[in-house]
């Protein structure tokens, strides 16, 4: 009789400091998570599972595509063995980890070794005193303990984001996620590709009926692209009943999409389908997985789907320009300066090659807009061009929820046309209610209006539909933060910055500590990111929180060094406000708030709710400032609120 196979054991050391963890799906040198793609980290678990042993390429197809996978496998694993030596530093000539054995396949040649189990934990009474009294976790151990800890601060914040909101009324919506798409073409520069589709499909099925399917947004589900977890706990994290999995192969001219819905609380597949279609068909499949998913889901709730409410989606596009259209959106979601002008490259390279393609002129219309909150560079044309491709996209489709969300930020921001813009963002969700971005710019421009209780419970909205994305919550600290709940702001805004160091919107933190009169942390913030922030800047925040702080010397020299350093290249006249407004100079903040007017700087739409400005709020020059950019009728809002 043969003997049992031996048990997979969950983590695998080999070589002087490398080690596979199957619970946390790592690869790690010293500790320290190494990045490698899912498919090449599926075959390395595969190949040292199985030390010594020839794995064969037939095994390897079976294991990460399944029985009957028509691929081209061999450029696949190819590829994928590839990117697994590099990691490693492996050499195929002389290797170390990976014996290629040539027309069979592969053998992992490594010596490993498995770590010792790990206990039980012990709950209930008593608990604490005896984990306290064991012995420290082998170095092994210590990331899934940082990954614990990082899933902790993570509950404290979604603990922190439930007192302020209270007892939510909870949703009868059904919740779907849909996971990254997996690219198994073995090429890095399809992931455009992937990724597009998974989004694609986001809005396809956001739109069925968004009354009974609520959708996750792209940047929550974009979290799990490099990891494996069972479904039951994606659920819990996102917050969902049912999770779409798929992949996508592409060649020239056609394309190979497989899905499958799987319900998160027993894992039960409930719908599975493969599709081969040409290229140019692609956005009818989606619409087509689309209304099959929708109908597996009321079929497994005993009822039917009703009638869709997609909007009309328009005539297909060329399969260039939807191509381009796909690019564009990988870039456009970087949301970075360098990032947002190769999206609107690709965006208006799309609209070139196919002029009736709705959709690209929108995404060149937020990828502008946003263009010119994020650069430095003068805003006016990225404005103008921005105005022209939202109003070209809603002419093509007067029912895109993009394209209303695109002009409203520019009516808002722009225009100051608060009205406009707040009728253009309640069309864009009453289009779209699964349209996380648009609760998010809404509760935005609620903010700026002083509305602070509608733009909390908004954007709470959008962190529903959003659950891990971080500018959502930090953008829900600035809420706070401008509700004067200071407190309660640092708290999201520390919980962002725990997760993400670098998250350039926790820098609010800065203003927060000085409003709320924590100078010594605010100054300790600043020089966290001095590094990394513009000279001017950096001088004339340090010349708001000493001015703030008491210490007018030290606030004029830091003036002096931001004049300086405007000497050397422009300044915008929002910086020199904000620094005179540190030290209370009245009338330089507000000529240089009249600057800024003039300038058309983004400061505008903040004057009405900005704590740095209180001081001038009895000031007849800055009551008329605020009436020219129309937020001067409701100011015994912002009164109101705070005086709680």
């Amino acid at each position: 009789m043969a003997p049992d196979p031996l048990p997979i054991p969950e983590s695998i050391r080999f070589g002087e400091d490398l080690e596979l963890d199957r619970p946390a799906y790592e690869l790690r040198r010293s500790g320290r998570a190494l990045k490698l793609e899912r498919i090449p980290l599926d075959i390395l678990f595969l190949l040292a599972e199985r030390p010594g042993q020839l794995v064969t390429r037939e095994e390897i197809a079976e294991r990460i595509w399944g029985k009957g996978a028509h691929l081209d496998v061999d450029n696949s694993i190819n590829g994928a063995v590839r990117k697994i030596r590099q990691v490693l530093k492996d050499d195929s000539e002389q290797p170390r980890f990976i014996q290629t054995v040539t027309g069979r396949g592969y053998r992992f040649v490594a010596p490993v070794a498995a770590p010792a189990a790990v206990p039980v934990m012990p709950s209930g009474p008593g608990a604490a005193e005896t984990v306290a009294a064991a012995a420290p976790a082998p170095r092994s151990y210590r990331k899934a303990w940082l990954a614990g800890a990082l899933a902790l601060l993570l509950l404290v914040g979604a603990l922190l984001w439930s007192r302020d909101r209270g007892q939510a009324t909870r949703s009868d919506r059904v919740m779907l996620a849909v996971m990254p798409f997996q690219n198994l073409t073995g090429d890095d520069s399809q992931e455009y590709f992937s990724d597009g589709l998974t989004e694609e499909m986001i809005t396809q099925l956001g739109n069925r009926y968004p009354a009974r399917l609520g959708v996750i947004a792209r940047a929550s589900v974009m979290h799990f692209k490099q990891t494996r977890k069972p479904p039951e706990r994606i659920g819990r994290e996102l917050g969902v009943q049912y999770l779409l999995l798929g992949s996508v192969r592409r060649d020239a001219s056609t394309v190979r999409v497989t899905a499958q819905l799987i319900r998160t609380r027993d894992h039960a597949q409930l719908w599975a389908h493969q599709y081969d279609r040409e290229l140019s068909g692609l956005l009818t499949l989606q619409d087509e997985i689309a209304r099959e998913i929708t109908d597996a889901i009321e079929s497994s709730l005993g009822g039917h789907a009703p009638a869709s409410r997609v909007a009309a989606m328009g005539p297909p596009p060329a399969p260039d320009a939807y191509d381009l259209y796909l690019r564009g959106q990988f870039f456009l979601n970087k949301r970075t300066d360098a990032d947002l002008r190769a999206a609107a490259g690709y965006f208006a390279r799309a609209t070139r090659s196919d002029s009736s393609f709705a959709r690209a002129w929108a995404a060149l219309a937020a990828a502008d807009v946003l263009g010119a909150v994020y650069s430095t560079r003068p805003p006016q044309d990225l404005v103008a061009r921005a105005r022209a491709a939202a109003l070209k996209a809603l002419v093509l489709n007067p029912s895109l929820p993009e394209a209303h969300a695109a002009l409203a930020l520019i009516v808002q921001n722009h225009d100051w046309d608060w009205q406009g813009a707040e009728r253009e963002f309640r069309r864009a969700i009453d289009l779209n209610p699964n349209y996380a971005t648009a609760h998010h710019w809404y509760a935005e421009h609620l903010m700026w209006r002083g509305r602070f209780d509608e733009a909390l419970q908004e954007s709470e909205q959008a962190r529903r539909l959003d659950p891990l994305s971080l500018i959502i919550a930090a953008d829900n600290g600035a809420i706070l933060y401008f509700a004067r709940r200071y407190d309660r702001a640092i708290d999201r805004l520390r919980s962002v910055r725990a997760v993400d160091p670098m998250m350039s919107r926790t820098q609010l933190l800065v203003a927060v500590y000085t409003e709320d009169g924590k100078f010594d942390q605010a100054l300790a913030e600043e020089e966290r990111w001095r590094p990394i922030v513009p000279a001017a800047v950096h001088w004339a925040t340090l010349a708001y929180v000493y001015g703030r702080a008491g210490k007018i010397g030290e606030a004029r020299h830091s003036i002096e060094e931001l004049v300086r350093a405007s000497e050397q290249d422009p300044v915008q006249a929002r910086v020199f406000a904000w620094s005179y407004a540190g030290v209370r100079d009245t009338a330089q903040t507000v000529a240089w708030l009249e600057k800024a007017y003039a300038e058309h700087s983004a400061e505008m739409v903040s004057l009405k709710v900005n704590p740095g400005y209180d001081f001038l709020r009895g000031d007849p020059r800055f009551q008329r400032l605020l009436d020219r950019v129309g937020l001067g009728e409701t100011a015994s809002g912002l009164e109101r609120t705070t005086a709680r």
